[in-house]
């Protein structure tokens, strides 16, 4: 068994990291506006930030469930966030703008609702 607590604290943070993607794309429409000013560019920054610590939260969970609770909600790439971190922590200044706004399109709000479902099937 697993601390529960400790697994919804992880989630928490997780599912709170997923809230601030989707608030900080909603005047992104193509990577190219990451690079028209510099407030732009910034969101690129917190993005790559908040993927980081969504791959390291995913880490977490998994060892503390002994990678049993993730891979018991199949439709998440799990092992792609995961490695989504050490992409942007060992290769920043070589990251495509285009893969982080893909990725936080089309895998977050994925993530968000099965973080949401977990969350709920973990605290019954």
């Amino acid at each position: 068994m697993y601390d529960k607590n400790l697994v919804l604290d992880l989630l928490q943070s997780l599912l709170s990291a997923t809230e601030r993607i989707g608030k900080k794309l909603q005047n992104i429409q193509s990577a190219d506006d990451f690079f028209v000013n510099e407030t732009n560019r910034d969101i690129l920054d917190v993005l790559c930030m908040q993927l980081t610590a969504i791959g390291e939260s995913l880490k977490q969970v998994d060892k503390q469930t002994r990678g049993q609770l993730l891979e018991q909600y199949p439709r998440v790439d799990w092992k792609g966030l995961k490695g989504i971190r050490d992409v942007i922590a060992h290769q920043y200044f070589d990251i495509s703008a285009e893969a982080v706004l893909e990725t936080c399109r089309d895998d977050v709000p994925v993530l968000r609702e099965v973080i949401k479902n977990i969350i709920k099937d973990v605290s019954a």
